[in-house]
């Protein structure tokens, strides 16, 4: 096989990574429907937010116990059943007649989407050649941010001229589309890896469901009856529940053994430090872009885009160096770039203005493509074929976890950073000193985990 031109004679790649490019436009194309939900049921930001935690939530409580169940069942089967919840469900959203019933139908998107943002990584050495892993882990990573590029764009122009429906419509029908080409690729013999003996831990799986709920919730939580610190209080006893279950348990969901080698534990804790700062500049960033440096919706939607679609063309030449100078080289090359370019995001807008804030995102993104194709190359080697999916998993639950961290703990570093003055009224000299201290502080992430690398080794 011949890659790049892989996609014309390896179809179970396209499935593979468009699996991932619908999975990521799951995401990212409702963020911008939020507005227009509000409108068509009249309902409260704080209600219509849920559209969008509803599907994380389901992604990161259910994404372990699915590759666990991949192991056991067959990847190919569940990437299959992935596909076609995640289809079924789309449609549902498209045609749910009430928010309540869209935020339901967004759970079961979020199950199937799980699935394409989970099993990928692990299926990806049963399609390519092995001297050829980096690059398809770059491609994956492609289609990931083509996903994030897309998603807002798409949805903007499918929901001026159609309505809210229309994005989920069309991610319902290309998730049709590679249902069909995934039945009529793995329908024939081809290399899988072979499944595992065992059986779900249900309880176990159910425990830790809880805890990655109750996680994400108090991400989100404010200060009502149950605030944040009550829910971080109930996810410190269900996880400690989880591993006393795993512990005892004849077929663990996640065997602790596994976790516990300190390879595999910093490849995870890398993962969850890097995705925190990536999500911190799809949070942050517009604060600074609108009340920073003024730009209107429409300019900070496009300056926005910059940085996903510097991964896109980043992602698969970021893989090919992975392949040739080695994961492990590349691995702190990455992180280092990452920093170079936190730095330049904190400083640069203030100096520069628009141009200094691109020119940040061109130097800080491919930093993160270089990092995720090396840190999957070189978890996923150090395991057998039959735990793949597993450790898929936790890759994408670390990941998740990151998201939903970032999300909530950089932007209340922004807010702290920014004081007590209200947001609308605020200065943009205060702004911007809120921003660059904010990106100047994260940077201590991509720090902490070249130690764990260093560590690693």
């Amino acid at each position: 096989m011949k890659f790049p031109s892989a996609a014309a004679k390896n179809p179970a790649l396209v499935v593979l990574a468009g699996s991932m490019l619908v999975g990521s436009l799951g995401i990212s194309l409702a963020t911008v429907a939020l507005p227009a939900l509000a409108k068509a049921f009249a309902a409260p930001i704080q209600s219509v937010q849920w559209v969008i935690i509803a599907y994380l939530v389901a992604v990161t409580a259910s994404i372990v116990v699915l590759g666990r169940l991949a192991d056991i069942i067959g990847q190919t089967r569940v990437l299959i059943l992935g596909l076609t919840v995640f289809a079924l469900a789309s449609l549902a959203c498209a045609l749910a007649p009430s928010l309540s019933c869209l935020i339901a139908a967004r759970i079961f998107q979020g199950l199937g989407g799980a699935v394409l943002m989970a099993l990928p990584v692990s299926m990806i050495r049963t399609v390519v050649a092995k001297e050829k892993t980096g690059s398809a882990m770059g491609l994956l990573g492609t289609m990931s941010a083509v996903g994030t590029a897309l998603g807002p764009s798409l949805g903007g122009l499918t929901i001026e001229r159609y309505g809210w429906n229309a994005g989920f419509l069309a991610v319902g029908l290309l998730g049709l589309m590679l249902l069909i080409l995934a039945i009529a690729t793995f329908a024939r013999p081809t290399r899988s890896a072979k499944s595992a003996s065992g059986s779900i831990d249900w309880l176990g799986s159910l425990l830790l469901a809880l805890a990655l709920s109750t996680y994400a919730l108090s991400m989100t939580a404010g200060n009502g009856a149950l605030d944040a610190r009550g829910l971080l209080t109930i996810t410190a006893v269900l996880i400690a529940l989880f591993v006393w279950r795993q512990k005892a348990a004849a077929s663990p969901l996640v065997p602790i053994a596994l976790v516990g080698d300190r390879r595999i534990g910093l490849s995870l804790a890398m993962n969850l430090l890097v995705t925190t700062v990536m999500m911190s500049t799809l949070v942050v960033g517009p604060y600074m872009l609108s009340l920073g440096l003024g730009l209107g919706d429409s300019l900070i939607g496009l300056v926005m885009a910059i940085g996903p679609l510097t991964s896109a063309l980043s992602g698969v030449p970021s893989g090919r160096l992975t392949d040739r100078y080695g994961a492990a080289r590349m691995l702190p090359f990455g992180l280092l770039q990452i920093i170079v370019g936190l730095v330049a995001l904190a400083i640069l807008p203030r100096l520069l203005g628009l141009w200094g804030y691109g020119l940040a995102l061109v130097l800080l993104t491919p930093g993160f493509q270089i990092f995720l194709a090396a840190n999957n190359t070189v978890t996923m080697q150090t395991v057998a074929e039959d735990q793949r999916g597993v450790l898929s998993g936790l890759l994408g639950l670390s990941r998740n976890l990151g998201f939903v961290t970032g999300a909530s703990a950089m932007s209340g570093l922004f807010a702290y950073n920014l004081g007590v003055v209200e947001l609308a009224m605020a200065a943009p000299a205060l702004v911007a000193d809120a921003f660059t201290v904010t990106f100047v502080t994260a940077t201590a992430l991509p720090i902490l985990a070249l130690i764990a690398d260093r560590l690693r080794r």
